[in-house]
């Protein structure tokens, strides 16, 4: 399973590659599916490019992404968008257009709270767990941990030269994720390195201009479609013989 994470935490000012209207990401990620991507992930934004979890916006930007593609739909919950957890917790609780997946930052104060309302709501929830963070030692005394939809291992190790020790450090910590599957991924330059393992261990993965602008040689991605088509080569390149 390859997943496009359409813009994360990208503005404008990255290029106008980066999708950020529902138009530009449903467009964006009909693309991506097109050239391979079997899952979505996306940060929903208002009209003047902040990310919220308003069902205002949450709502037409499913909308739109649902008009264009077929495959499940993610959205992200992190305190990016609503710091205070009661009112992240209640924002999501107002959702009437509901994703099939939302991501949930597991080192958040809140975080078990919004996956347990999640979960009541029938969203599968992704576990996000961050290098660096305690969230692998909290998700691993979470009782919720058996219940949720995978776990996104997160390796915010920049450095091409060190991504791969430190993907291996974060599954580590992580242990058995109380039997749910991974999806391991990188960020800027350790995304091609992480994503290269994740191919090599035979686990889940996902690319996308939220995780890098860069394609493997270095050179501009023009459009998630790219990084997804490029994805697969490199992940194909080194997946283990069935």
């Amino acid at each position: 399973m390859v997943q496009v994470c359409l813009n994360g935490r990208r503005s404008a000012a990255d290029g106008a590659a980066v999708p950020l209207s529902p138009q530009e990401l449903a467009r964006s990620a009909a693309e991506a599916v097109a050239a391979g991507a079997t899952e979505v992930h996306v940060r929903p934004r208002t009209p003047c490019g902040r990310g919220s979890l308003s069902p205002r916006v949450v709502g037409p930007t499913l909308g739109a992404l649902r008009e264009r593609v077929r495959v499940p739909v993610g959205v992200t919950t992190g305190a990016w968008a609503a710091p205070d957890p009661e009112i992240r917790f209640e924002r999501v609780r107002s959702w009437s257009v509901l994703p099939d997946f939302a991501s949930v930052d597991w080192h958040e104060p809140g975080a078990e709270r919004v996956a347990e309302q999640l979960l009541t709501m029938g969203i599968g929830v992704e576990a996000g767990i961050r290098s660096g963070t305690d969230g692998a030692a909290r998700f691993a005394a979470s009782p919720l941990g058996p219940r949720v939809l995978r776990v996104l291992a997160e390796v915010t190790d920049p450095d091409p030269a060190t991504a791969r020790t430190s993907a291996h450090a974060l599954l580590a910590a992580l242990g058995d994720a109380h039997g749910r599957p991974v999806l391991l991924h990188g960020e800027e330059g350790g995304a091609w390195p992480v994503l290269r393992l994740a191919g090599r261990l035979g686990l889940a993965t996902r690319t996308g201009l939220a995780d890098t602008l860069l394609l493997p040689a270095g050179e501009r991605a023009l459009s998630n479609a790219q990084l997804v088509a490029e994805g697969l080569v490199q992940y194909g390149s080194l997946q283990r013989p069935s």
